[in-house]
């Protein structure tokens, strides 16, 4: 499995579980292996000039704080962008750090229907009114090198519009929306077929008393034999070992069976959050 994260350029620099997560990339029971970040970079964080918006000269710059190779590209060059696409999935299998594509390129259009981008940034949209579109760039270039010719490329594009065309045609007979059609495979079974979840029953957790005894008496001792213990967790186990004596049980007790009932059928965990450790909560 491979994590692939999608990112806007205002917000790679801009928004602070970007920077968490690159520095959870690495930390042990936590790491990813390494992400491969993806910046759709259109230079313009919604209608805010990058000068305005950061410090740095690149939005991606929050990246050097781990050491990530930055692949800065021209996405109006898609051959480019596949190059370093597939160096950056190279860098990822074979180190398991982060790596960062930056896809150099502009929005055409507005954030959305409303937004009018001539309004703020009237130079910079005069220029991309004047590019040409990745889609028609690509293809003169093709059929220049003699890849494919004219008549083939209009045949793939109108193939391409008949999908799209089809597809709206058939979204206007749709009337009811199901859950299950948006969920992936691991979920057979859990929507009944109207798309409503089934009852949540699940099988019987409970312990006897034999095993809770158990778990309880070694949650209250210290397997290893010679081994000064701290006097104040010496304190704690041996209210615990009297706890289990008694049959009696507060919530900390409750837990540790909880965990070593799961431990006991050989299944993993991983303690997380604050203090953990040190148990002091």
């Amino acid at each position: 499995v491979m994590s692939i994260l999608l990112h806007g350029d205002a917000a790679f620099a801009g928004q602070g579980i970007v920077y968490e997560t690159f520095h959870l990339s690495d930390l042990p029971s936590y790491t990813t292996h390494g992400t491969v970040h993806v910046v759709v970079n259109n230079q313009i964080g919604f209608t805010t000039d990058p000068r305005m918006a950061r410090s740095s000269p690149y939005p991606t710059d929050v990246a050097r704080v781990v050491n990530a190779p930055i692949f800065h590209v021209n996405a109006d060059d898609p051959e480019a962008v596949v190059y370093v696409c597939n160096v950056a999935a190279e860098w990822r299998s074979t180190f398991h750090k982060d790596v960062v594509v930056d896809l150099v390129c502009y929005r055409r259009n507005g954030h959305n229907e409303m937004d009018e981008p001539m309004f703020t940034q009237p130079l910079m949209y005069k220029q991309i009114r004047k590019q040409k579109p990745v889609l028609q760039k690509y293809a003169e270039l093709l059929i220049s090198q003699g890849v494919v010719n004219q008549p083939e490329y209009e045949e793939e594009i109108a193939k391409y519009d008949k999908i799209c065309e089809e597809a709206h045609a058939r979204s206007k007979d749709e009337k009811i929306l199901h859950i299950k059609h948006w969920l992936d495979s691991p979920w057979p079974g859990f929507f009944t077929l109207d798309g409503q979840p089934r009852s949540m029953t699940c099988p019987s957790t409970s312990l006897n008393e034999e095993d809770l005894t158990h778990i309880g008496q070694v949650a209250s001792s210290v397997p290893v034999e010679d081994f000064t213990i701290h006097g104040g967790l010496s304190r704690i186990l041996k209210t615990r070992g009297e706890m289990v004596k008694n049959r009696t049980v507060d919530w900390a007790l409750a837990e540790y069976m909880a965990f070593g009932s799961l431990l006991k059928e050989g299944i993993h965990i991983r303690l997380s959050g604050q203090d953990v450790e040190r148990g002091t909560f």
